[in-house]
């Protein structure tokens, strides 16, 4: 039995459901296109749920003295994120949770570590203040801290509520992708279109741009679809995941005179009532390199040496190997924005990269500054019924590695 293919015409198809896809169908749908999302894993699996869920305003950045690029672009965002939060932003977040509305910076007691807190408090006008020793979060109430600490404007969320809440706005725009049965096709002078197979037959997406917003995925969409340009680049990190009973959560950067924080902790709350403290930074930068039990050894003695009032003699151990997918940089170095650019020599392929999650806004609107400039304006026709599954929500690195 021959089965026909059938043709979907739509404005944007959006690949990849990490929060700057699901983000981008927000903002595009919001602004009356006709956009899809397609997913060939779970939402949120990748990048977006292996963050740490900060986000700030480039406060990480000025460590060194000076505010940079990187500060400069992203120094609006904590108050973007609030508006969406509120319901009065450009996306809908007002279901997603946030853990803790500050973070801090916090200084050992050496004269390097306690001088880049007092650099970055000088230059980020009033996105931060001195905590007194009165006025403490109960992790660092101890006689034994010495050290500086430093309260920042920005917020931290539960990235999994995140997922959930922009999905949720436009469920019925977010299906599946299964790749070994779906292929790129040309449709001449640069056009590309994408074939997925159904049991009741093909169906070929026939869309005025197709935006690649698959993190790492990129790298291998790209090739796949013939593109040269842009090229991707790979920050390898491996993070470090504590499972413990302490009673008290923290979100903060150690701080020295380097531009990356020594350690970064987020704290993660799991079903059981235990919580789960995520370890980045310098550890987890240093750490891509090392075996799983070295860079845990590794984040057992900074612990130790950071806090060593803290008991976490119970806890159990993890490691996550993940990479931050960027577009390529001279010298590899880090991209100071988001990044969206039409795909070489394909007429309607778009390669996104946010490179961090705080800056998902920025690359919409990036995207949205491409789009017109080709005088592709929405068209307001409605999702019809594609016969495609639907992805399901990913589950967090903690709940993997200790469920």
């Amino acid at each position: 039995m021959i089965r026909l293919s059938s043709i979907y015409s739509t404005d944007i198809v959006i690949i990849g459901g990490g929060v700057a896809g699901l983000w981008l169908l927000n903002r595009l749908c919001n602004r009356g296109y006709n956009a899809i999302v397609l997913e060939h894993k779970a939402l949120g699996s990748g990048q977006t749920l292996a963050s740490q869920g900060m986000i700030h305003g480039g406060i990480k950045y000025t460590l060194g003295g000076a505010l940079t690029g990187a500060s400069e672009a992203i120094a609006d965002m904590p108050d973007h994120w609030r508006a969406c939060l509120k319901g009065v932003g450009d996306v809908d977040l007002t279901q997603a949770r946030v853990l803790s509305d500050h973070f801090y910076l916090w200084s050992s007691a050496s004269l390097s570590s306690r001088l880049g807190g007092f650099l970055a408090s000088k230059v980020t006008r009033g996105r931060v203040e001195k905590v007194g020793r009165d006025a403490l979060p109960p992790i660092f109430a101890d006689g034994n801290f010495r050290g500086s600490l430093y309260r920042l404007v920005d917020l931290v969320l539960d990235t999994p509520s995140v997922v959930r809440a922009l999905a949720a706005n436009y469920a019925d725009r977010i299906f599946s992708l299964d790749w070994s049965t779906s292929r790129w096709l040309d449709g001449g002078e640069g056009v590309k279109r994408l074939e997925l197979v159904r049991p009741e037959g093909s169906l070929v997406l026939d869309a005025r741009a197709f935006i690649l917003t698959a993190g790492e995925g990129n790298g291998a969409l790209l090739a796949a679809c013939g593109a040269t340009a842009p090229r991707m680049q790979l920050r390898p990190l491996r993070q470090v995941m504590v499972k413990h009973n302490y009673p008290h959560t923290f979100f903060g950067h150690c701080v020295t005179v380097d531009k990356t924080p020594r350690l970064t902790i987020s704290s993660h709350p799991m079903a059981d009532g235990s919580q789960v403290w995520y370890l980045g930074g310098a550890l987890a930068e240093k750490g891509a390199n090392q075996r799983p039990e070295e860079v845990i050894a590794t984040a057992q003695s900074e612990l130790a040496a950071l806090m060593p009032w803290v008991d976490l003699k119970e806890a159990r151990w993890a490691t996550l190997a993940v990479a931050r997918a960027e577009p390529r940089q001279p010298n590899l170095v880090r991209p100071d924005k988001a990044f969206a650019a039409w795909a070489t020599p394909t007429a309607n392929v778009m390669a996104a990269w946010p490179t961090k999650l705080t800056l998902s806004p920025n690359l919409a609107s990036e995207v949205e500054n491409l789009l017109s400039a080709r005088a592709i304006a929405p068209t307001g026709t409605p999702c019809p019924t594609l016969g495609l599954a639907r992805p399901s929500v990913a589950l967090t690195p903690w709940e993997e590695a200790f469920s």
